[in-house]
């Protein structure tokens, strides 16, 4: 197998392998799984043997990436939210928790029951606290996006972080803020990737500062129309907030009652939005 690099926003530097001859690749969990035709806990065990696994974080974070592909109602759910580009969803290292609790092989692998209940990833009964959610990986926590009758949105304890790529984004003169992440991956699919967002339309002290860092750039607030009108009271009151700070805002009006959506990969009409946005 040839290796491949790819640098994931605001992750360390990680290696991606593919094959020419049999056309399989994948990241280098899946690299062992094929080398030494092993099962995925397999695959970690041998890896963390070898000291090539990272935190507990990372761990179960790649344990849902693989759960993704292996759930095709998960597959679904991300297609019916206009995500289905692999390239994206692998940058993003978007998971799934299946109610299929990781807490066996993630003990195979040194980690003890108290960890795993002390990072909230299990529950007194030892169940996975992330059951049944699309999960994406942040810098020092998790977020789980519910699917069916699963609370819609979950973090781990803790801080959730920045601003997602914050690195990455905060280069560019105008940035798209939107409020989640299945948002921001529509329109880096659609290829906008000055999009961040603070997963929520509350924003941090630390996102704020973010925003108001001193270079020159235009904050397009972009958050969700509901109908108790939620989002758009959000992105007031943020727009003052930034044009207190000096910083040029201008509200995005989405239509009514509804999110971020890109049809067929189209961002004119988003763009059209984008140019009609007021202050």
């Amino acid at each position: 197998m040839a290796a491949n690099k790819r640098v994931k926003p605001g992750r360390e530097l990680r290696i991606y392998t593919y094959c020419y001859g049999c056309g399989r690749g994948g990241d280098v969990i899946r690299f062992v799984e094929l080398y030494y035709d092993v099962r995925f806990g397999e695959a970690m065990t041998l890896l963390r043997r070898s000291g090539r696994c990272g935190s507990l974080l990372e761990d179960v974070a790649s344990f849902y990436q693989v759960q993704l592909h292996r759930h095709p109602e998960a597959v679904a759910y991300l297609h019916q939210r206009g995500i289905h580009q692999p390239q994206v969803i692998e940058e993003l290292a978007i998971g799934y928790a299946p109610g299929r609790c990781p807490r066996h092989w993630l003990t195979t692998l040194g980690y003890s029951l108290g960890e795993l209940q002390q990072a909230g990833l299990v529950n007194a009964a030892g169940l996975d606290t992330f059951s049944h959610r699309i999960v994406f990986p942040l810098e020092a926590n998790l977020y789980g996006r519910g699917m069916g009758n699963a609370a819609a949105h979950r973090f781990l304890p803790g801080a959730k972080g920045g601003l997602y790529a914050w690195k990455r984004v905060k280069h560019h003169p105008e940035v798209i803020l939107v409020e989640g992440l299945l948002d921001l991956a529509v329109l880096w699919q659609a290829g906008l990737r000055n999009v961040t967002c603070p997963m929520g339309n509350h924003l941090s002290a630390r996102q704020l500062r973010q925003l108001c860092d001193g270079a020159a750039r235009t904050v397009y607030i972009a958050f969700d129309s509901d109908p108790n009108g939620s989002g758009q009271q959000a992105a007031q009151r943020l727009s003052r907030r930034l044009l207190d700070q000096g910083v040029t805002a201008l509200r995005v009006q989405l239509p009514d009652g509804h999110g971020i959506t890109v049809g067929g990969g189209d961002v004119s009409q988003f763009q059209t939005l984008l140019q009609r946005a007021l202050p």
